[in-house]
């Protein structure tokens, strides 16, 4: 079965795309960093080992949107908060493991997804934390049903977020991989300066 790295996107226009940033450097600035960074990641990202997905939003204008690269398949969100579009990507896609990343983690390079894959093997499920309590990577091996509780009750956006997740599924083996930074405000960006 295929491997599966999907990126979760949102077009990236001002006022819309990391807002707690814009509101730290402007809605501009922030959107025109997302836009650069997701390139980037991108670029980085790809390789014959998995296939690599956009998941876009708004689903509509993110299907027919020249902003990311016209070669890699894109997938609608559709609605609901993060939780109900991240269970959504795992029930729809093909049979196989798959990772789901967003767009905002810089430090994150091939070696990464190829430890989360790695982590499958021996568990059903895999995690990539963030130093703030959340994660920059959640990853299923999908042989068996997806629990019902996935993602139920989640604070997102939150030091309890990836505590919440793993909650969420409960029965499953769970891995966790390498610490990486994601960028929401300033101050993270000035973290990884450093």
């Amino acid at each position: 079965m295929k491997k599966q790295l999907v990126v979760m996107l949102k077009v990236p226009h001002a006022g819309r795309v990391k807002t707690r940033l814009g509101a730290d450097m402007g809605m501009v600035g922030a959107a025109w960093w997302f836009r650069h960074q997701v390139r980037s990641l991108l670029r980085r990202l790809e390789d014959p080992k998995w296939d690599l997905i956009l998941a876009v939003s708004p689903d509509i204008e993110g299907l027919k949107s020249r902003v990311w690269p016209a070669h890699l398949p894109r997938i609608s969100q559709g609605q609901g908060n993060l939780g109900d579009r991240m269970a959504r990507v795992f029930r729809d896609l093909p049979a196989g493991p798959v990772l789901i990343i967003g767009g905002d983690i810089p430090g994150i390079q091939k070696r990464h997804i190829t430890e989360a894959f790695a982590a499958l093997g021996n568990h059903q499920a895999v995690f990539g934390p963030a130093p703030d309590g959340g994660y920059w990577l959640v990853g299923m091996k999908r042989v068996t049903a997806l629990p019902t509780t996935i993602f139920r009750d989640v604070r997102w956006s939150s030091e309890t977020a990836l505590a919440d997740s793993r909650a969420s599924l409960s029965g499953l083996s769970i891995a966790e991989i390498s610490v990486l930074q994601d960028v929401d405000t300033v101050s993270d960006l000035e973290l990884l300066a450093e």
